[in-house]
């Protein structure tokens, strides 16, 4: 029996939250990318159109491999052939280096993804066993610019940071972070220090600082939309793909 859910606007806007014009751009990467494959050996079942959905329905609801199946009229063996060959063509694109780069202002921050995978994740201050994922976003556009692999929950964003590789990424930007980030380079609040107030203008420099901040955490909301960022069950590199993906879907949204 064939599923019910196809690659049409109702289906798609539905269960993906992207616009149908939007899906269609995510389709072309993954195409362009070799989503179809070399060619030769069994063809899928299902086309192309219809598999980058069933990847962005399972990322926007985390409904477990045999509830899929029948939405789609294929095995569950099927929908995890599928998700395991396609999420790498999901990934968000490294970002081109802005020609303005002295005038651009990016924020990073890091956010705690729950996981399964105990060699991901770690028991964490949110009192789950999480991951925590470097997010980069552009202050003007609210895109995200860049994500780092997952680290042991347990780490602080500043060490994180430093061993992600985003640095490299940043060079010549202004980079805003919270008070996590002191002593990495990044525009941080003034700290309170004992027996010494913040004076009056260090207090307006940081209520600034918050209202700037907060798009990243804005953006944080919007890509935990996406329901396989509230509690992951994917192993290996899956956290690290679906990252990747949503923040490529959550650009698409912003833009096209």
């Amino acid at each position: 029996m064939r599923g019910v859910l196809r690659a049409q606007p109702l289906w798609v806007e539905t269960f993906t939250g992207l616009r149908m014009r939007q899906f269609e751009g995510l389709l072309r990467v993954v195409r362009e990318r070799g989503g179809n494959g070399p060619g030769g050996g069994r063809p899928w079942c299902l086309p192309l159109a219809e598999r980058v959905l069933l990847v962005a329905v399972y990322y926007r609801t985390n409904l477990t491999m045999r509830q899929l199946a029948p939405l789609f009229g294929v095995s569950p063996a099927t929908v995890c052939r599928v998700i395991q060959r396609l999420r790498p063509l999901l990934a968000l694109g490294p970002a081109a280096r802005p020609a303005d780069v002295a005038d651009r202002l990016w924020i990073v921050d890091g956010t705690l993804i729950p996981v399964r995978d105990r060699q991901v994740g770690a028991s964490s201050r949110n009192y789950r066993f999480s991951a925590n994922v470097q997010v980069i976003i552009d202050a003007d556009t609210k895109l995200v610019v860049a994500t780092a692999r997952p680290a042991p929950g347990n780490k602080a964003d500043a060490q994180v940071w430093r061993t992600s590789g985003l640095p490299e990424q940043c060079r010549g930007v202004t980079v805003l972070g919270d008070g996590a980030y002191i002593n990495t380079g990044l525009i941080v609040p003034h700290r309170k220090r004992p027996g010494r107030p913040l004076l009056a203008g260090e207090e307006e420099d940081n209520t600034e600082h918050r209202r700037v901040r907060a798009r990243v955490e804005h953006a944080f909301a919007r890509m935990k939309n996406y329901k396989i960022l509230r509690d992951c069950r994917q192993r290996g590199d899956g956290l690290h793909h679906a990252v990747q993906a949503v923040a490529h879907m959550h650009n698409l949204a912003l833009t096209a």
